[in-house]
């Protein structure tokens, strides 16, 4: 008997997949963006609609054992303004409304950690508030800051996830299966060993990279497990020659102090005097997994997306790489900016199977 999922703020499917990926029957998702909704219909299946979450008639939901998905995670992101009470940050009451509207079994919610310190206009936690919330419906809840690496993720990708379950039980995480030393687990999946495969970069965005080696450990062939002769998505991003220039200087885990003094760039002094923001023209280390992949991994001065050993940034399908996408899965999309912002807010496909098997537990002994 497959498990019934319903699947909200689906984006391209990434949590979604995941699920799949473990047997999950998703029977109804929705997201705002055509783009992603585009590409999860490419990808996944149609049972997934276009619309605005907060228009959408309850009834036409349909019960399912499983609400799985993350509201819009700007309002409560790290970055930028940490206003909860905007549009973005009323989705999160909406998705309460969802589930005790469906009265599912268990529900995961995923978003980002700065929902951790964000507070309302009454300086009350909204994570507390939140949680309490959960409980008001009938649902005992356990909340973890999951690191995607610690599963087999080449990426370092720290995420909230609150995992509700309907009646006495307490979900517990599973545990971790990689760390960084490699001492009694598996060591961390490393951007080479996710990436060493991949054929040389291409200079056409439509054309498809030709594989030129077998695949050469287990991250690599689960990959691949499609078979296919090529890859899409495998593209050099465009770059003026002052980002060639600035790139060529910055070495494996480098970043802006690495950039010579003749760059005629305040921000760049302003970083090397005062420091922060470490990922920042960073160039990617091959025997680490990478830092967050985010929605510009198309620019070299947002986050450490400068490829390990070419002087480029990394191309899209290396950033679905690092996310745990398989090869086979494909973005559509109307513009770049559209692309990667299906990639990078996407959750890790690898994360949400660890999740899913560990849920069966709880919903399969019901």
């Amino acid at each position: 008997m497959s498990i019934r999922v319903v699947s909200v703020f689906s984006g391209g499917g990434g949590l979604d997949l995941g699920f799949i990926q473990e047997g999950y029957e998703v029977v109804w998702a929705i997201d705002n963006n055509p783009n992603a909704v585009a590409t999860y219909k490419h990808n996944l299946n149609d049972e997934i609609i276009c619309a605005d979450i907060n228009k959408i008639d309850l009834t036409s939901i349909p019960k399912a054992d499983v609400v799985i998905g993350g509201p819009p995670c700007q309002s409560f992101s790290l970055a930028g303004n940490r206003n909860v009470e905007d549009e973005r940050g009323q989705l999160v009451w909406r998705y309460i409304e969802i589930i005790k509207y469906v009265k599912p079994k268990a529900f995961v919610f995923e978003n980002v950690t700065g929902l951790l310190s964000a507070k309302n206009s009454q300086k009350e936690s909204i994570f507390e508030l939140l949680k309490q919330a959960f409980r008001d419906i009938g649902y005992n809840v356990n909340a973890k800051v999951v690191n995607a690496a610690d599963y087999g993720v080449p990426q370092r990708r720290k995420r909230v996830i609150i995992v509700g379950l309907k009646g006495e039980d307490v979900f517990e995480f599973p545990e971790a299966t990689h760390n960084e030393s490699g001492e009694g687990l598996k060591r961390y999946v490393s951007v080479e060993e996710a990436l060493g495969d991949l054929p040389k970069a291409i200079q056409d965005e439509n054309g498809k990279a030709m594989y030129t080696c077998e695949p050469k450990n287990e991250y690599q062939k689960r990959m691949r497990k499609n078979g296919k002769a090529d890859v899409t998505e495998h593209f050099v991003s465009h770059l003026s020659e002052l980002d060639k220039y600035i790139i060529s200087y910055v070495k494996p885990g480098g970043n802006y102090m690495d950039i010579p003094s003749d760059v005629k760039s305040e921000r760049i002094r302003r970083l090397q005097r005062d420091g922060g923001h470490t990922t920042c023209y960073g160039r990617l280390l091959p025997e680490k997994p990478s830092y967050t992949i985010n929605t510009y991994f198309n620019r070299p001065n947002v986050g450490c997306n400068i490829h390990y050993s070419d002087d480029r940034l990394i191309s899209v399908r290396e950033a679905l790489r690092l996310q745990s996408f398989p090869d086979s899965f494909e973005i559509v999309s109307t513009s770049k900016q559209g692309r990667n912002l299906i990639v990078g807010n996407a959750v890790p496909p690898m994360l949400g199977g660890v999740i899913a098997r560990k849920l069966k537990e709880y919903i399969s002994e019901e």
